[in-house]
């Protein structure tokens, strides 16, 4: 079955001068795609990069103003925000790495442009959580976490610990201790992560991920969790950093080998293929071969033309005029595939079984 065409969006993101010669229809049409895939904010950034939004039409550039507005004014609260968490986490001496779109946006990485976010996740050393959640919590950060279920859950078997929520600002606040669940399959080596951080200009004790690990940070989250609802951002994550990481000198050298060194060679391999089918993403053939023969990468046709027709459905922005019949299903299977790679059967069926419960009855919540 041919999907359905997503290349008003793609040469949106990737070419924004094509967004000047479109028509009202197409206008029409990509304004709610890009609204579904948090990208307007992106396009409005691209065309003031470019001096190209004073030829945008009335109508679709209020709809880029205003999503530029939103996104100006995330940025400069999230900039308030993690002053603010460093100044709770001063008493302790602990650094913290931000991780995704904070860390882009305070890096000024390309990846941060109109980029939109809900919270800020760090990550911190396991052995320093009791210390940082102690912090957090004398500065007005509570646990979101309300069920017994869920505080053991998280706290057991989880890469972070539940949710936290200041009490004052509403603001959110995911505090790591590694980048995949204690119960998964792959054990990226936190310590080896923290070790390569890079302090971030103006701050004293915050950092962000170096090139390689953030974008195979992106990577692993993208393609080992099952929740895909801002599945297409992720792609365009992906595409923005691969596209200004491999600018630098031993980017592309080093990823697959660094990949192997985290076990995280599978996220690799789908980020490659998917951001080069979706996006265009300029990957080095060598660099597309190489990941394809390291171990652990699936090699059977008939497997890896599952996952295409899967991946390829579910990254797509949740719109109608991007998806298919089977497009419900494939989103389906990746979700019940992200919690099988990262729990094991014993946890894992029981714990759907109590989300179906909840789907459910939401009221037995406690």
């Amino acid at each position: 079955m041919t999907l359905p065409s997503i290349k008003l969006l793609k040469d949106a993101l990737v070419e924004p001068h094509s967004l000047t010669s479109l028509t009202p229809a197409q206008w029409d049409l990509l304004i709610r795609q890009a609204r579904n895939a948090s990208m307007l904010a992106r396009m409005a950034s691209d065309c003031q990069t470019l001096g190209i939004l004073e030829r945008i039409p009335e109508q679709p550039r209020r709809h880029l103003d205003s999503a530029a507005v939103l996104a100006t004014r995330q940025h400069r609260e999230l900039w308030w925000e993690v002053q603010l968490i460093e100044e709770a986490l001063a008493s302790t001496g602990i650094a913290f790495v931000l991780l995704k779109g904070a860390a882009y946006t305070l890096s000024g990485l390309l990846a941060a442009r109109g980029r939109m976010m809900t919270d800020v996740d760090i990550l911190v050393p396991r052995n320093a959580l009791p210390e940082v959640e102690s912090a957090l919590m004398m500065h007005g950060w509570v646990s979101d976490a309300k069920s017994d279920y869920d505080q053991r859950y998280y706290r057991t078997w989880m890469h972070e610990l539940p949710p936290m929520r200041h009490f004052h600002r509403g603001t959110a606040i995911d505090v790591h201790h590694a980048i995949v669940p204690i119960s998964s399959r792959s054990h990226p080596s936190s310590d080896v992560l923290l070790s390569s951080a890079l302090t971030i200009p103006g701050l004293v004790n915050v950092k962000s991920l170096a090139p390689l690990d953030m974008a195979l940070h992106s990577a692993s989250h993208l393609f080992h969790e099952g929740e895909l609802d801002q599945g297409f951002r992720g792609v365009v994550d992906l595409d923005s950093l691969l596209r200004e990481f491999g600018e630098q000198d031993g980017f592309w050298n080093g990823l697959v080998l660094r990949a192997i060194e985290l076990e995280l060679v599978r996220p690799l391999f789908y980020a490659l293929r998917y951001t080069s089918i979706m996006l265009g993403t300029p990957i080095p053939a060598a660099v597309m071969t190489e990941t394809s023969q390291a171990p652990g990468v699936p090699k059977s046709r008939l497997f890896l033309a599952l996952m295409d027709a899967l991946f390829l459905r579910a990254l797509r922005p949740t719109h109608a005029s991007t998806s298919d019949a089977w497009t419900p299903l494939a989103r389906w299977l990746l979700y019940v595939r992200g919690h099988w790679m990262r729990m094991p059967p014993w946890l894992l069926i029981p714990h759907l079984a109590r989300k179906t419960w909840l789907t459910w009855f939401p009221e037995k919540e406690g």
